[in-house]
């Protein structure tokens, strides 16, 4: 009995250790089955070595004359087993685990499961001992799903009580004026510099972050909503069809922006059409209320425009609001802006690529509209630095660091690439490719190889299934091998990158950085 007892505290240790990064990859997978069950598919290193010899040393301890030593012995490799596979790829995670009241639950959850495990296999006949001890092996990679189930109804009464409450301090404050932004991309890139704008008239809270999830938007508005705020910025984000309409239901907007239509999050949206009608949820919801802000130079938005209270801004004449005469150098950008019959010339910001001057069109409509002088709205705009990890650009020495680390997107990535183009410098690209683009991802990467054939050298990060037709596309644009180095991590990229010898200043693109869970 004494050691079965130890066997199983043994199992339930490594049990521990293992669930813990199932647990945190969960929470990056925003705690959705289907996401988690979809991420299990595509690292199956993570949890298939265990299993397999899990079920292979319960069909050894089946066989006859199996006696104690062996049986410790087989645990204990287990155990070593289950650790190492389940052991997170990087020595510092990106983003770490955030044991919030949530994921303490769920891990108070699976500990309590393992321990009736633990317990039941001590007394129950001794044939049926091995296969218990071995379940707490087999079972870490669905701990999370099976404790979440059990969850649930805990869960939704925390999350309803929240939204209760958030919707109750909103409503305390009838006169807040609240806007609503979302797209494809650059959704956070408008919310920032709207908010800037806005700042010189109104006092103005915003969703920090990515802070675009109904929990989300609800922790802000129960965290930092005050009687004095006079207009709240919020973004919007989704990965379903119901998601922009769930987050519209809570923060009740009566002026909407919808930035851009584009290829993203195709394996949770699953078809361009569910990202259209998703997107468009936001338009749905303040028909009747107020404006809805349209990217006009997106063809996606072009095609579907609601029939509605809206305004076309962006970058081609055709806009109700739209820039031109960008004059682009290393100190920024100069544009004009023309505006309901106004022309506001010489525009002068840090900001830099045409795709942000798109953006930036966007937030001064929108500001404008809402009483920004021009006086107050020239003087935010030489004040205005991009969101973070948004095309920022840094210098060290006669280095230029352009850091795009959270862009994820086609449209983005090729913005990014003609910003690169227009230094005269040696360009230097370092990605590790782009994710949940669905059965078009391969498709995606490679057209983004051929792009990328404008730098003159090229770092692919990480994974082959988004660094391989990456680097089909550079060999189908003629790009020299040479040019091209194949690298584990994004630390060494940018070490080599900095000590690359070249007789021109170098600019160095940091194009997306993938999350821990990819």
């Amino acid at each position: 009995m004494m050691m079965w007892i130890v066997l199983g505290i043994i199992a339930a240790v490594a049990s521990a250790v293992a669930v813990r990064h199932q647990v945190h990859m969960f929470q990056l997978n925003s705690y959705r089955h289907s996401t988690h069950w979809t991420w299990l598919g595509l690292h199956r290193g993570a949890w298939v070595p265990s299993v397999v010899v899990a079920v292979l040393e319960i069909i050894a301890l089946a066989l006859p004359g199996v006696g104690p030593s062996v049986i410790a012995w087989i645990v204990i490799v287990l155990l070593v087993i289950t650790v190492v596979a389940n052991w997170p790829r990087t020595k510092r995670a990106k983003k770490p685990l955030v044991f919030t009241a949530r994921v303490v639950r769920l891990l108070v959850t699976i500990t309590l499961l393992v321990a009736i495990i633990t317990v039941v296999a001590c007394f129950v006949p001794a044939p049926l001992r091995p296969p218990l001890v071995c379940l707490d092996f087999i079972a870490v990679p669905v701990w999370p799903f099976v404790a979440n189930t059990i969850n649930a109804p805990v869960e939704a009464a925390v999350r309803g009580h929240y939204l209760a409450d958030a919707k109750r301090r909103l409503a305390a404050q009838p006169d807040l004026l609240r806007i609503g932004i979302t797209g494809s991309y650059g959704k956070t890139s408008v919310k920032y510099y709207l908010t800037a704008l806005l700042k010189s008239r109104y006092n103005v809270l915003m969703t920090p972050q990515s802070y675009n999830t109904p929990m989300g938007i609800t922790k802000t508005i129960r965290g930092e909503l005050r009687a004095t705020h006079e207009v709240f910025v919020c973004e919007m984000g989704a990965e379903k069809v119901g998601e922009i309409a769930a987050d519209c239901d809570l923060v009740t907007p009566t002026i909407g922006i919808i930035t851009a239509i584009g290829e993203q999050h195709l394996v949770t949206f699953g078809s361009q059409d569910n990202i259209v009608r998703t997107k468009l949820e936001l338009a749905q919801a303040v028909k009747g209320k107020g404006p809805v802000y349209l990217n006009g130079d997106n063809a996606l938005l072009r095609a579907n425009a609601p029939d509605q209270e809206r305004h076309w801004y962006g970058l081609g004449e055709d806009n109700d609001t739209y820039s031109d005469q960008l004059a682009v150098s290393l100190a920024g950008t100069t544009f004009t802006v023309h505006h309901r019959g106004a022309t506001y010339a010489d525009l002068v910001t840090p900001l830099i690529g045409a795709h942000n001057i798109q953006n930036l069109t966007g937030a001064i409509a929108v500001a404008l509209d809402l009483g920004v002088t021009e006086p107050q709205l020239r003087l935010q705009l030489k004040r205005l630095s991009p969101p973070p990890h948004r095309l920022a650009m840094s210098r060290q020495g006669d280095v230029i660091m352009i850091d795009d680390a959270y862009n994820s997107n086609p449209a983005g990535a090729k913005a990014a690439l003609d910003t690169l183009a227009m230094f005269d410098a040696t360009k230097i690209l370092i990605t590790p490719g782009m994710v949940q683009l669905g059965p078009r991802q391969d498709a995606l990467n490679h057209q983004f190889g051929v792009q990328a054939a404008i730098c003159d050298h090229v770092f692919l990060v990480g994974d082959p299934r988004q660094t391989d037709p990456i680097g089909r596309g550079l060999a189908q644009a003629g790009y020299d091998p040479a040019a091209m180095t194949v690298i584990a991590d994004v630390k060494q990229a940018i070490a080599k990158a900095l000590a690359m010898p070249s007789d021109r200043p170098k600019v160095i693109l940091l194009e997306n950085d993938l999350p821990d869970n990819y």
